[in-house]
């Protein structure tokens, strides 16, 4: 049998399993509060001149680290016709470097389980969350910063290609960095892999499952397991919730697996976007982090005049299981809370998902697919300028088949989170949408999710949660 296809089964197999002889869910989120408890954190907020290694460089016109390393904060001037807004300027993180973002998994009693860390980020709001085996920058895994190389490196640098079940270059928050992309993995171990303290095996079904709960999960996680594609799977989904005893999400596995159903062909959809493309521009160029207009340098805090968007902070870091303990650096800190939610609705018995063409500064390509309503770092005062907003807001609890606060990436961002939502449309909701929103199914989004720079990690977040367990 094609490996793919072998692959496709046992991804599936543990996508629709909770049971875990190792460690139940509820067993797991005990481990994460005693890893908790059992872990030093301490954050300080710092004055921008008592930063180790780094420092506001006026020569390069930015917050830089002394080596030339890890990341920077510098500015940017943005010119663009998408919008209301045709110029702006604004702080953006600059980090060229490709990072892994990697999960090991290995076949056990015939069904795939996850190896996850308990990993803690000196942005995240509750410290510990569930991170993927490897979550490194290429400065952390070089040991620029002089520590011990991260565990597990060497099995995603000395890989097999029969071994890789996926592998992706996928792009970071476009409105924060500019231009930065991971490379997701996800690779099949035949061999015995050591348990390292801090790390666990859990199916796919469990970490599905432990979504449903606030900041559990952290964003690296997410990014990675939405790219898992179950197109190619043998079994026909009917039987599937026969033999599952009426336990699987039957629509939105067949929004998943079924190809041949949906609203649009996938040629259209490229078309759609690529017409968008062309009708709209994106200029960015580098000015000094000094120069930009409606921003204050502070001793403590770089902040836009008016206290909109975000601010960025100086941290001194110390956390006791980490390759180096203690350290300085930057982070970027929202303003208020943020809102990304999905609108899927049944189209000819499918599950279709209301998306958005998004421009952000920081796309490689102009625009990116995104979630049906995006309101990262702006307030909800003028939502009868987001579409689809106040009907998200005003949906029924009958309609919410998803609620939760999950983490921005806490590496670079302070105790960032955002409201994630998934609404079921009611027989009300029209299927003709603005020029710049499509619907998709779930089948569709995985062929987009197997190329770079098309569906933005807002997106590929709120794919990570679905489950087809009920």
């Amino acid at each position: 049998m094609d490996r793919t296809v072998l692959n496709t089964d046992l991804l599936l197999g543990s996508a629709i399993t909770e049971e875990n002889p190792f460690i139940s869910t509820e067993e797991t989120l005990h481990w994460l509060r005693k890893r908790n408890a059992a872990t030093k954190v301490n954050v300080n907020k710092i004055p921008f001149r008592e930063m180790k290694d780094w420092h506001l460089d006026e020569k390069q016109g930015a917050l830089r680290h002394s080596s030339g390393r890890f990341f920077s904060i510098s500015g940017i001037n943005v010119k663009t016709n998408w919008g209301k807004v045709e110029e702006w300027e604004q702080p953006v993180i600059d980090q060229p470097e490709v990072g892994y973002l990697g999960i090991i998994t290995k076949e056990i009693n015939g069904i795939l389980y996850f190896l996850l860390q308990a990993k803690i980020e000196p942005g995240n709001v509750n410290n510990v969350q569930l991170s993927p085996t490897l979550q490194a920058t290429r400065s952390n895994y070089s040991q620029v910063h002089k520590g011990r190389k991260p565990l597990y490196l060497e099995y995603f640098q000395q890989v097999k290609r029969d071994q890789v079940i996926l592998d992706q270059l996928q792009s970071e928050q476009g409105a924060r960095f500019y231009k930065k992309r991971n490379r997701n993995m996800i690779i099949k171990a035949d061999e015995d892999i050591p348990v390292e303290e801090d790390f666990i095996w859990l199916t796919l079904g469990q970490i599905k499952r432990l979504l449903c709960y606030d900041n559990v999960v952290n964003m690296d996680t997410r990014t990675v397991i939405s790219a898992i594609s179950f197109s190619g799977h043998l079994k026909p989904v009917s039987e599937m919730r026969v033999a599952a005893a009426g336990q699987i999400d039957y629509a939105m596995l067949e929004s998943q697996i079924n190809g041949d159903v949906a609203l649009y062909k996938v040629d259209e959809i490229i078309t759609w976007l690529t017409q968008l493309k062309c009708n709209f521009d994106l200029n960015v160029r580098p000015i000094s982090l000094f120069d930009i207009k409606g921003w204050i340098i502070e001793e403590d805090v770089i902040r836009q005049e008016n206290n909109l968007y975000f601010n960025v902070i100086a941290a001194q870091v110390e956390i006791s299981n980490r390759e180096v303990r203690s350290w300085h650096q930057p982070l970027v800190g929202p303003i208020e809370p943020g809102i990304i939610a999905f609108i899927h609705k049944r189209i000819n018995g499918v599950s279709h998902f209301l998306v958005q063409a998004k421009l952000e500064c920081g796309n490689f390509d102009i625009l990116e697919m995104a979630p049906t309503v995006q309101c990262i770092t702006g307030s909800y005062a003028n939502s009868k300028d987001v579409p689809f907003l106040d009907y998200i807001l005003n949906a029924d609890s009958s309609q919410i088949r998803y609620d939760t606060l999950q983490s921005e990436e806490g590496g670079r961002f302070y105790r960032e989170q955002n409201r994630n939502l998934i609404i079921e449309a009611d027989d009300n909701m029209s299927e003709e949408v603005p020029d710049n929103y499509i619907w998709m199914t779930l089948h569709q989004m995985s062929i987009f999710l197997k190329f770079n720079n098309y569906l933005n990690i807002q997106a590929r977040s709120l794919i990570s949660t679905i489950q087809f367990l009920k």
